[in-house]
């Protein structure tokens, strides 16, 4: 009985260390594919909301940490800095847009130092299908509105959904969550115009000041 035992024992423990290294070559064989794969989707959301046109350096390489309350939070947010011949010209920030009708909202904001307002894509959201849902691209082009639109300072009334008196439509039955993105775009597209003079300080994602 207790050989029985002890001959199961040593085939369950004999298994187990051949799943785990099957595990382990498996996740080093396909680790580089799947982080070229995030690479080329991170490319092209950055792209989605600082065009490719602007700048010529590697965007996903001039990766900064910011943290600001105008963010929705003071979490780390990342920075990317684009720059054209050397110069920078526009960042894609993450924002938080901490209002929405089923919490916070992940954004990606592109702007220049002007306040020009290049792209703006929600990364993460929680709202209701069929009605906040539509801040997506793959449900709805609304979010595409944003781009191109200049903001005019803090007291700029037309950055606000028509409900408050500005120009971004709001959805049928959810005013809420457009709200909640407008407002965290015309934040963000704010701090982003004080940023030229903190650029150099910024830390890199690497942790470097």
């Amino acid at each position: 009985m207790l050989d029985t035992i002890r001959k199961n024992g040593i085939t369950l423990a004999v298994f187990a260390a051949v799943t785990t290294g099957m595990t382990a070559v498996i996740n080093l064989v396909t680790k580089p594919t799947v982080e070229h794969q995030m690479a080329l989707e991170q490319k092209t959301l950055l792209d989605q909301v600082v065009p490719p046109s602007l700048y010529n350096n590697k965007l996903q390489q001039e990766c900064y940490i910011v943290r600001n309350p105008a963010l929705g939070n003071m979490d780390p947010h990342h920075l990317y800095l684009a720059r054209k011949d050397g110069k920078p010209v526009a960042v894609a920030l993450e924002t938080t847009a901490p209002d929405g009708y089923s919490g916070n909202i992940q954004m990606l904001v592109g702007a220049d130092f002007q306040g020009k307002v290049l792209g703006v894509r929600v990364t993460e959201q929680h709202e209701t299908p069929g009605l906040g849902d539509k801040i997506e691209l793959r449900i709805s082009d609304w979010i595409t509105h944003f781009s191109g639109v200049v903001l005019h300072g803090a007291d700029d009334k037309h950055f606000a959904v028509k409900k408050d008196g500005g120009d971004f439509d709001q959805f049928t039955g959810a005013t809420i969550t457009p709200r909640a993105v407008v407002n965290a775009t015309k934040r963000t597209t704010l701090y982003i115009q004080t940023l030229p003079s903190q650029l150099s300080s910024l830390p890199d994602c690497g942790g470097n000041p």
